[in-house]
């Protein structure tokens, strides 16, 4: 099987690197920049990509690899900073000062080059830098330019060495993907056949390994990454795995009996925990989002410790896992994957753990995708109604309802949430929506009902197109269909006087509000 070694320096695409890579159905595999080269080799690697990151070169104590990285007999391709690393490493030489470049950049290739197959002699990239290389190393050429006569791509004369100044796993750069491919199918000679079964397969034979004959925990939320998490745990390791289901009071309309319904058909041990009056006990007068994550993860914890307690009493296997559906972006987003990473929200599945745990921790599906994820699910057999759900946070609608939480307003919530589904799903647009919901704000407008004035809550609808929650862009609805749901709320739901869209992509906003 092809394996592309996928060098991570500290850059935000790192992972939609590898996202490329697996759409073009060829194995990947992340490491990080301190990785040695006889870990390099252990990969058996057809290719190693140097991703980008926010250093410079230039500078003391800057992201550096081992010198025996670059000299590994198979092709390299630098990105960004990773083409900096390589120019330098190879003794060229990289220039700071005032050539940034951040942005759309048009670039224009000033000579042949392998990776430049099919693609205009003119195009459009995505740049992101400071430095630059000013001087290709001996044996190399510059095959690209931008419009100030910036590097964008070198390629060595045995065209087994390569640079790019910008991002080609970005769409925002044009033909990206097929100088990607070019470098994946023409330069390392891939075949393209891996898929998820293969990596389905791995993973249930690495599950069976790590727990042996120990009992796991999971905790469903009725959402797709813990339901297929629960699923492939349940194909490695069977009746070894118990599944518990918390009613933390902060679900959707009828979704606590929709959820335990939904599972009915899987084959999993599922114990329902009614906790809701705990939950919103604790979260009573919390408005900030990051505590309001962190008591809910906490509190998750003590629910399955206390369950697991329970089973572990009428079970002779030892409870000693816990599962949870963790996804790339969860970890990202919780800045989990590299030391410097900024936080731009705690999940609770990553960030709202305590320290010390009366159970390991069990992952499988962290280093995936959504759409991976929910590819996974059908191979197997997960029910649609499950996969095809839309996102639904861990922490539920404690992120929805901004502000303080009371059960009044969350049913107020609820409430508005069932008609924007509903009216979706009535449109025939839900399945083709990454995700929908609404948002009560905490705050409060005059308006007009029968002759009398009223002073209530203001509601946001959100939905987002996107493949992989890195991204997503905001849904363009029918005005006729946000007229409906917009009347329906103001005259069905109490406490609700005026309805408003969210029309933020990410970035800059995140999917979520909370």
């Amino acid at each position: 099987m092809d394996n592309i070694v996928i060098i991570d320096c500290g850059s935000q695409f790192t992972q939609l690197i590898a996202r490329r890579t697996r759409e073009m159905k060829i194995h990947s595999v992340v490491l990080p920049w301190d990785v040695t080269a006889e870990r390099v080799r252990e990969q058996t690697p057809s290719g190693v990509i140097i991703s980008g990151g926010p250093d410079s070169v230039n500078e003391e104590g800057a992201i550096a690899l081992e010198r025996e990285i670059f000299e590994l007999d198979v092709p390299i391709l630098g990105i960004c900073y990773g083409m900096q690393l390589l120019a330098a490493a190879l003794g060229g030489r990289v220039a700071s000062g005032d050539g940034h470049e951040y942005g759309t950049t048009p670039v224009k290739l000033s000579g042949e080059g392998a990776l430049f197959a099919s693609v205009p002699r003119e195009f459009e990239v995505l740049m992101s830098h400071g430095d630059h290389v000013e001087d290709a190393p001996s044996g190399f050429h510059v095959v690209a330019r931008t419009q100030n006569g910036v590097t964008a791509a070198m390629e060595s004369g045995d065209a087994r060495r390569f640079g790019l100044q910008f991002h080609p796993e970005v769409k925002h750069t044009q033909h990206g993907e097929n100088i990607l491919r070019n470098f994946l199918f023409g330069v390392c000679k891939c075949k393209g056949d891996w898929d998820l079964g293969d990596w389905i397969e791995r993973a249930v034979s690495d599950i069976r390994e790590r727990v042996g004959t120990d009992g796991v925990i999971c905790g469903l939320s009725g959402g797709v990454d813990s339901s297929v998490a629960a699923a492939l745990v349940h194909r490695a390791i069977g009746k070894q795995l118990e599944c518990v289901f918390v009613d933390h009071g902060l679900l959707r309309l009828n979704e606590a009996q929709e959820v335990l319904a939904s599972y009915a058909g899987l084959g999993l041990s599922v114990h329902s925990v009614d906790a809701s009056e705990l939950f919103l006990g604790k979260l009573k007068g919390v408005t900030d989002p990051e505590k309001k994550r962190k008591i809910i993860g906490k509190l998750f914890i003590k629910a399955f410790d206390e369950k697991s307690a329970e089973i572990k009493k009428g079970s002779k296997t030892r409870a000693a896992w816990l599962l949870q559906g963790t996804i790339y972006p969860d970890v990202i987003e919780s800045g989990g994957k590299k030391k410097g990473a900024a936080v731009i929200k705690s999940h609770h599945n990553v960030g709202g753990l305590p320290k010390r745990m009366k159970m390991k921790l069990l992952e499988p599906l962290r280093d995936l995708f959504k759409d991976e994820v929910r590819e996974i699910g059908r191979l197997l057999g997960v029910p649609s109604a499950i996969v095809d759900r839309h996102p639904f946070p861990g922490p539920g609608l404690a992120v929805r309802c901004l502000g303080h939480i009371t059960k009044e307003r969350l049913d107020t919530l609820r409430a508005a949430d069932a008609i924007f589904r509903d009216e979706l799903i009535a449109a025939g647009l839900y399945e083709g929506i990454w995700q929908s919901f609404c948002v009560l704000l905490p705050v409060k407008t005059v308006g007009v009902m029968g002759d009398g004035r009223t002073y209530s809550e203001v509601l946001a609808l959100r939905a987002v197109d996107s493949t992989d929650a890195m991204t997503a862009s905001w849904t363009r609805l029918p005005l006729d269909l946000l007229d409906l749901v917009s009347k329906r709320i103001c005259n069905e739901v109490r406490g609700v006087n005026r309805v408003v869209m969210d029309i933020t992509s990410k970035p800059p906003a995140t999917i979520e509000w909370e």
